[in-house]
């Protein structure tokens, strides 16, 4: 039997409940390493650069390369996730760090926008989030390019639509990238406009991304064991090894969608004073460590 371990650029971690979110900060890590080393470039040549990559990153898996031919072996990590067997071992690139670089070089290079006056800034975020969306359907209505996942007739128009909308996050392809930016500068367009009150709650969680995301990572999966114990399943049947964070892999496990929201919702509520300290923490005190959390 092939045993399973998670490469994150050069480490190595047992799959498990530390993998996701290991690879997750591994990716993030690497994009502002290249974002640091490109400093001196201009901003509208690093948007530029990451426009590239967003719109072409899935050419990738268009190219017939050879099977074993060593520009496949040196590339499909940096784009793709991929499966590498090593001395009787699988290691696996989940989070393939180009892609998102992509991302973080755009996002970098917007931030010259938020000097622009609030009326024209306003102006420019609709168009561009307009724009994306309009570029997402379509391609997505094409459906040639832009996701590895193509939308198919379902056995009804609410079925087809989630098969329309079933796009890649991992890594995020083009379709993924223009509906989600896309929503994104529409939601930039009007913030000014929120209510102060919803202005105020999310800034807490805002400030403080990094910290959210790590102590909520180990709530959601500590509630994920909670579940099964719940549902009468014991340890000896848990399943790390697969990735499932413990669900056996075999058997029926989960709950409903609605209640999937509800702990959505609640997971983000218990997290709020956690994160309003430590945002506070952050202001009042300055340890170097903190700029990274």
């Amino acid at each position: 039997m092939v045993e399973f371990t998670v490469v994150n650029f050069g480490l190595f971690f047992d799959i498990g409940f530390h993998s996701l979110l290991f690879e997750v900060i591994a990716a993030i890590g690497f994009g502002f390493i290249i974002l640091s080393l490109l400093l001196k470039i201009s901003s509208k040549i690093l948007g530029i650069i990451g426009l590239v990559i967003i719109f072409c990153h899935n050419l990738l898996l268009l190219i017939p390369f050879a099977e074993n031919s060593v520009l496949k072996m040196v590339l499909a990590p940096l784009f793709s996730p991929i499966v590498i067997p090593f001395a009787g071992k699988a290691f696996i690139m989940g989070y393939p760090p180009i892609p998102w670089l992509g991302i973080m070089l755009v996002g970098f290079a917007t931030g010259k926008f938020f000097e622009l006056k609030e009326e024209k800034r306003k102006k420019l975020f609709i168009r561009i989030g307009l724009s994306a969306l309009v570029l997402f359907f379509v391609l997505r209505l094409v459906n040639i390019y832009g996701d590895p996942v193509l939308w198919t007739t379902q056995k009804d128009s609410v079925f087809t639509f989630l098969s329309f909308m079933n796009i890649t996050k991992y890594p995020p392809s083009l379709l993924f990238c223009l509906i989600t930016l896309g929503i994104l500068f529409l939601l930039l367009a009007f913030a000014e406009q929120f209510n102060t009150t919803f202005k105020k709650v999310t800034l807490v969680y805002g400030k403080v991304p990094l910290f959210y995301f790590v102590v909520h990572f180990y709530i959601i999966h500590i509630l994920t064991l909670i579940m099964l114990f719940a549902q009468g399943f014991n340890w000896s049947q848990f399943e790390f090894a697969t990735g499932t964070f413990g669900r056996p892999k075999n058997l029926e496990s989960g709950l409903p969608l609605w209640s999937i929201y509800l702990i959505w919702i609640f997971v983000v509520a218990i997290l709020y004073k956690p994160s309003k300290w430590f945002g506070s923490y952050k202001a009042e005190n300055q340890h170097w460590w903190l700029k990274y959390i």
